[in-house]
């Protein structure tokens, strides 16, 4: 490169352009060796557990990530002609900044090279298999935790002797793979919501083992590590408009930067047999009971999230910073931690919950951050389990009321039938968006004959939310409101209750 007349693009050789501001990896990436391989390589991978690793390889090359794409290759396409190489703009009040992150030296596109990923994951210095592949990627019933045999991927992995199509095949695949060799497994570690991950992630594992290898099942119980984690970042889908800011920031093209706020926190089950990264030297909570952490979040930060983007999608707002400008909005949310999920929370004593509350409300308020209701407001089958449905659960076993929560699932409901209250389509991203659409229209808009059809999934709602009479008429009531008035009537008659 002899000039800037044309913008160069962000690689190891055009780094020495960066401006002395821009934050870059502070170590060799020559010298970096692959200790982990990520299934999942998206942005919230990128913008979180990819840059504690990028803190730790000066002193520990040896955990290098290699990212792995299951199904589409445009992270591969857009990272590889940069060495792997992108910017982490964090999107603060006072002003963005940037860092680029190293820690991703290698990509892989499963269904394009899976020889190559069957070599990383048999190879003994693969230490850590990491995954962020969302609820879906577990091919799970969410209700139960148990594996979903009738999931298609699971059908072709169970049957098939070529190589695994999910992620949860994947993970067999090199677990057996390692036994027949007399190598001890991998540690995997998930980074996804889900309660009790990495237990749900372990269950899953051994339901697909004990179909396919029965007679290595005693040996990966005894063996498998799958430790636990609470992730948190709020990581919106990357713009044009955040490109260019990159842009400008750098003097350089990036093709595939991600945007976070400056918040972040890793809590991580201390339950790793093949060594680990000095995290807790970087932030990170190393711990040997992740489930108060990860209740919190769930809880506080996701159900609030998911009530914010159906609320808020259906009052209009295009981001969740839009939506905390309306008052009533705001002070529903406050309300709901507050009053009905805060006192099924069971915290060490040093845990504030109010002072987490509100940062959680501040941190809702961040306009720096364009985090799209739509983008939040995806595959809500999945995430109402565990977000909303389970502290519903514990308001009913203690006879408590729930109002605010029936109407953030009011909400969902209300979303996902499809149209908005001008009447304009809602792309409706869900893993059971057929069987939603033919709720939707079977019930024809009456808000009683759509709970039913609903909370007929039992997959999402199980079998005891169903039959209380207390949930369904909440429900019911929030949802007839939500088509005969209005999201925001609705949410200012919800706001001012006591």
């Amino acid at each position: 490169m002899t000039g800037r007349d044309v913008m160069a693009r962000l690689s190891n050789a055009a780094s020495q352009y960066l401006p002395p501001e821009v934050a870059r990896p502070d170590y060799s990436r020559a010298a970096l060796t692959t200790g982990i391989v990520h299934l999942g390589v998206g942005a919230f991978h990128r913008a979180h557990m990819a840059t504690y690793i990028d803190s730790c390889l000066a002193a520990q090359p040896d955990w290098g990530i290699c990212g792995v794409s299951l199904r589409s290759p445009s992270t591969r396409d857009a990272l590889q002609p940069q060495d792997g190489l992108y910017t982490l703009a964090v999107q603060a009040s006072e002003g963005p900044r940037q860092r680029v992150i190293g820690a991703i030296h290698d990509l892989i596109v499963a269904p394009e090279e899976p020889a190559r990923l069957a070599s990383l994951l048999e190879a003994p210095t693969t230490k850590i298999v990491s995954l962020t592949v969302t609820e879906k990627g577990y091919c799970h019933d969410p209700a139960s935790g148990r594996l979903n045999l009738s999931h298609p991927e699971i059908e072709h992995d169970l049957a098939s002797d070529a190589f695994p199509h999910s992620a949860v095949g994947w993970l067999a695949y090199g677990v057996l793979a390692r036994h027949a060799a007399g190598v001890a497994p991998f540690v995997i570690l998930s980074c996804d919501n889900l309660p009790s991950n990495g237990k749900t992630l372990r269950t899953v594992l051994l339901d697909f083992i004990a179909h396919k290898a029965p007679d290595v099942l005693d040996w990966a119980r005894e063996t498998i590590a799958c430790p636990s984690t609470m992730v948190d970042r709020i990581v919106p889908a990357t713009t044009e408009a955040d490109r260019q800011l990159v842009r400008d920031a750098l003097g350089l093209e990036d093709h595939w930067p991600v945007i976070s706020e400056p918040f972040s926190q890793f809590v991580v089950e201390d339950k790793f047999t093949l060594g680990r990264p000095n995290w807790e030297r970087h932030g990170v909570t190393m711990t040997h009971d992740v489930e108060p952490f990860e209740r919190m979040k769930l809880r506080m930060l996701n159900g609030s999230h998911s009530t914010l983007a159906y609320m808020g999608y259906l009052s209009g707002h295009q981001t969740v910073a839009d939506t905390m400008e309306d008052p009533a909005l705001k002070r529903l949310i406050a309300d709901m931690m507050t009053q009905e999920i805060m006192p099924t929370l069971r915290m060490p004593p040093d845990i504030d919950l109010h002072a987490y509350r509100d940062a959680l409300l501040a941190r809702f308020s961040n306009t720096a951050l364009k985090h799209r209701t739509w983008q939040i407001a995806m595959d809500g089958s999945q995430k109402l389990p565990q977000r909303l449905l389970d502290t519903v659960r514990e308001r009913i076993a203690s006879g408590l009321g729930f109002d605010r929560l029936a109407l953030g699932v009011a909400a969902w409901m209300r979303y996902t039938t499809g149209t908005d209250e001008d009447g304009d389509p809602i792309d409706v991203r869900d893993p059971m968006s057929d069987r939603l659409a033919a709720i939707a229209a079977s019930g024809g808009g009456n808000s009683d004959d759509l709970v039913t059809g609903f909370l007929g999934l039992d997959v999402v709602f199980g079998t005891d939310l169903p039959s209380n009479n207390a949930f369904r008429r909440s429900v019911s009531g929030h949802l007839q409101s939500l088509f005969a008035h209005g999201a925001r009537a609705t949410i200012a008659g919800a706001a001012g209750k006591g």
